[in-house]
Parts: structure tokens; sequence; C-alpha cells
């Protein structure tokens, strides 16, 4: 660990050197990029430095211990850098886990009605409020980008963006069924319902880029058919262009220049890869949807919000809160903080077996 540590604070330093440096600016591109790298390394490199500071002190401060002035005083300074030295060491294997690419993307959240009707969709609107008033204690900005409401204020369904610094790295343990406890508004009787509501968290799509390698086209000319004159049916012009990867094939005949109809196959292909790969990603991105949500049954719950005793209950880790008002008005960083330690904790023991 030690010596992957030295190698990631010298990269560290040469990043450093690197943004001093008037002439990296004039790159926009890579000033960004290094900043970004900057910026995630920090927090490894202060925590680093820190250790290496403590196990100075406990070997400085064991040369003091006959001191007859300094003695005392040392072996304060020993116990307290000892102490400390094992929580430094747990932080850094943590810190050197390697990143989840997607944590720093924005997110798309989908909340839906569940088991339980009206009741449902009214806490559904509750959790768009929950999540709304924390994005906003964050500074993120949250965006609707389609709903469906209820005649009674509830949301049958609500998909909307979150974006920010980190958010998917903040919100992805959110995702899953969703269980509330409560005596609904709709309910004269006054007895409790059980409902519940699915929540899917999953990162922000960027656009995809279709990067063509010429190696992989194989290009044939062939003489244009149909009306046109003499010049288009007595000249090599038409271009079939064929994907190997892929097999994908394309031609255009349109033009009456080779390079015109080339330039044009290329923008077709293009297009239809383009196409070809949102459709691989949607579709990935619906299975991931479909695995988090389940069905929405009450038994598959990841939390359950109980009213009548103001009590919130995470289910994966055994967290129990009673200060349900608070939650609901945004204020979740703790329960977001144990899911993110627990689940730091199980990469952890995974690291090691």
């Amino acid at each position: 660990m030690l010596d992957k540590l030295k190698n990631i604070e010298q990269r560290y330093q040469e990043v450093e050197a690197r943004l001093s440096d008037p002439a990296t600016y004039d790159d926009p591109s890579l000033a960004a990029k290094l900043n970004q790298e900057q910026k995630e390394l920090a927090p490894l490199m202060e925590t680093y430095r820190t250790y290496l500071q403590t196990q100075k002190t406990i070997e400085e401060s064991q040369t003091l211990f006959s001191d007859p002035d300094l003695g005392e005083l040392a072996h304060e300074e020993f116990n307290a850098a000892k102490a400390a030295l094992p929580e430094l060491e747990n932080e850094l294997k943590i810190l050197l886990l390697p990143r989840d690419p997607n944590d720093d993307k924005n997110v798309i959240v989908e909340i839906r009605a569940g088991v339980g009707g009206e009741e449902a969709a009214l806490f559904a609107s509750d959790l768009y409020r929950m999540y709304s008033m924390y994005a906003e204690a964050r500074g993120w900005k949250v965006e609707v980008d389609s709903v469906s409401e209820t005649e009674l204020g509830g949301l049958k369904e609500i998909c909307f963006t979150i974006q920010g610094g980190g958010a998917y790295s903040r919100l992805k343990f959110e995702s899953g069924v969703h269980r509330v406890q409560r005596v609904p508004e709709t309910e004269s009787g006054g007895r409790i319902h059980t409902s519940t509501v699915t929540v899917a968290v999953l990162p922000e799509m960027e656009d995809v880029s279709v990067h063509l390698n010429d190696a992989d086209i194989e290009m044939q000319v062939f003489r244009s058919s149909g009306a046109g004159g003499q010049h288009i049916n007595k000249t090599s012009s038409a271009v079939r262009l064929i994907h190997k990867p892929t097999g994908m094939v394309v031609e255009c005949q349109q033009e009456r220049s080779q390079f015109q109809n080339r330039e044009k196959a290329m923008r077709l292909l293009a297009s239809r890869l383009y196409e070809q790969e949102r459709e691989k990603v949607e579709g990935a991105y619906a299975a991931d949807r479909k695995s988090q949500v389940g069905s929405g049954m009450r038994n598959e719950r990841i939390r359950t919000y109980n009213f009548p005793q103001g009590r919130l209950t995470d289910h994966r880790v055994g967290l129990t809160l009673y200060k349900l008002d608070a939650v609901m008005n945004g204020v979740i960083d703790e329960i977001i903080d144990a899911l993110v330690t627990h689940h730091q904790a199980e990469r952890l023991e995974k690291e090691t077996q």
C-alpha cells in the first residue's frame, strides 16, 4: 500500500507542477483534465501526509521518553498518534479503492407509485419533495423531465434530473422499494395503511459519440444506376461503405462525384452507428432500472417510513432514526453516510479475501 501511495504522490506532484505552469492553460481541455485529477487525488494525499506525519510523531516522541522535562508530554503524543494510526490506515485503504466512474455524474431519478393506490401516489410526491429539498440544500439543480399526476395531487410517476457534482455518488443507494406506513388522508377510519413507491437512480447518459476508424471501413466504388445523364451512368462515382466490426453497409450514389458520395455515406454510416449504440445504451439503462426497482411489492422494501412512530428504518444497514419529519424535509445525509460506509466496508472485505 505504501509503495502505491508513493507513486500516487509522485503523480500528484507532477500534476501540481503542470498546473503551476502558465503554458498548461494554453490548452483548456488539458487544464480542465489536470484540475479534475488534482481534485480527485487531493483527499488521498491529505490523508497520506497526515499518516506520514503521525508516523513521524510516533518515532520522535519515543526518543524523548527519558527526558525529565518532556517525557510526560512525549508519552501523551505517542499514545495519541498510536491510536490515530489504524484509523488513518483504514481511511487510506478506502480512498485507494477504485472509484465508481459514474460518481461525479448528474443523476436521473424515477419515482413511481407502487402498491397502495392513491396513498402510494401521495407518498411518491412526498419523496420527490424530499429529494428536491436535499438537492437544494447542496446547491444542486433539479429539472423535471416528465410527470403524471393524480387528481388528489399525488404522482403516478415522475422523472427528473439532478445536476450537481457528485450527485450520483450520494444518491445511488436510494434505488429500490420505499415502504410507507401511515394513516392516509383518504382514510376516514384512522387505519394505518402500508403502501410502496419505487425509486430508480441512474447516472445521466452522456451523448453517444461514434468514432469511425478508417481501418474498420471498406470502401467500394461502382457505377451509379438510374436516371441522371451520361456522366452518372458512365463513371464509378457511387460509393458503398462496409463497416467491418458490425457488418453495416451504406451506399450513396446521389451526388455527381465520388468524393461527395463518400462524404455523404460516411455521415450516414456515423448516424446509423450512433443510433445502434444509443439503442444499446438505452436498453442497458432500462434493464438496470428494472433490476433496481423490482416489482414494487411490499416485501421488497429497502426502507420503511413509519409516520405514527416518526421512525425511519433502512433495512440494508439496520439503521433506525426517530426524526422522520426532518428526513421528509430533505435531511438525509445521516442515512446516505451510513449506506456509503457500509458499501465501503463490503468492498474492503472483498479486497482482502
